[in-house]
């Protein structure tokens, strides 16, 4: 065999072998290709809509000619939307409540769930229970709102961070992933060197978590940016409002009573900024979350397959 030959040789011996495919397989592949695309459409299009809506003209978007594509470019909504002084309030508000909320939440989530998930805790599957128990049953709002009351936070930031810093669902999630993924026999290693249960935490557990702390994070992230409620109970003082709670006035306003409306153009106008407002106040509440979901989106799936899965 000349060396030309045995070169090819070599290579064919290296390539993996392909597995030939029949025509049911084929068929199958076609519908499984054909039934992604749809459920992709299906999610894409609402999503492009609401972009292209965004930056079309009112005119456009209320005679119905936006399908795909922005019809008659205009930055009207968000200039509307930003023209009003209480969206940056809002805006730093909310972004106060996110990070002070998500920090504090994700600390006290990963201090109750870790000792959870020790067997050497006693009377740990007790406290578990007392736990789920207040997922089963609450209090009510107005013995709530007395609650906030009481310690003293109404039309404070804390009311928006403290009465849900904590999560018993994630509690929960976070346990099951240090049973799963921190044995007991790192534990005791870590103890033999003299390591103890703070400093192993913080050195061992918190470094391997990363998963689930992005789970937590994404969570209580999304949790603090979209609340509203709880400034519309606790909240008096408009300097203190998260920009949902903005963007909900800032619609209300802009409704519309026709009987009040005698000149038709005008009210058209209004109407067409109207829908405008709707459409540019959904993409400027949602592009944090869309921008944040990327860095963490590789954890969150590992983190939440680990964490709900096993256990």
């Amino acid at each position: 065999m000349t060396q030309p030959e045995q070169t090819l040789s070599l290579e064919a011996r290296k390539r993996p072998a392909r597995i030939q495919e029949n025509m049911i397989d084929r068929f199958y592949l076609c519908g499984v290709y054909l039934f992604l695309t749809v459920c992709l459409i299906i999610v894409a299009y609402p999503l492009i809509y609401i972009v292209s809506s965004s930056f079309s003209s009112s005119s456009a978007v209320i005679s119905g000619k936006v399908w795909l594509l922005p019809v008659e470019p205009t930055l009207r909504g968000y200039q509307a939307v930003f023209q009003n002084p209480q969206i940056l309030t809002g805006y730093s508000n909310s972004l106060f409540y996110l990070f002070f909320g998500t920090l504090l939440s994700v600390t006290l989530t990963i201090t109750a769930a870790y000792p959870l998930s020790r067997k050497s805790l006693y009377g740990r599957n007790l406290i578990t229970a007392l736990f789920i128990f207040t997922m089963l049953f609450n209090g009510g709002l107005i013995p709530y709102y007395l609650t906030v009351k009481g310690l003293g936070m109404l039309d404070t930031r804390w009311a928006m961070i403290i009465p849900g810093a904590i999560s018993v669902w994630q509690v929960i999630l976070a346990r099951t992933f240090f049973q799963t993924s921190i044995p007991s026999e790192l534990t005791e290693a870590a103890h033999l060197d003299g390591c103890g249960d703070f400093k192993f935490l913080l050195r061992i557990v918190i470094p391997l978590s990363k998963p689930i702390i992005a789970v937590l994070v994404l969570m209580y992230a999304i949790g603090y940016w979209n609340s509203y409620f709880e400034a519309l109970i606790f909240l008096k003082s408009a300097r203190l409002y998260p920009l949902q709670l903005i963007l909900r006035n800032i619609l209300i306003l802009n409704s519309i009573d026709p009987t009040m409306v005698k000149d038709v153009k005008e009210l058209a106008d209004r109407q067409g900024l109207k829908e405008l407002l709707k459409y540019s106040l959904i993409i400027v509440a949602s592009a944090p979350v869309l921008i944040l979901y990327p860095f963490v989106q590789q954890h969150f799936v590992k983190g939440l397959l680990i964490g709900s899965l096993k256990g």
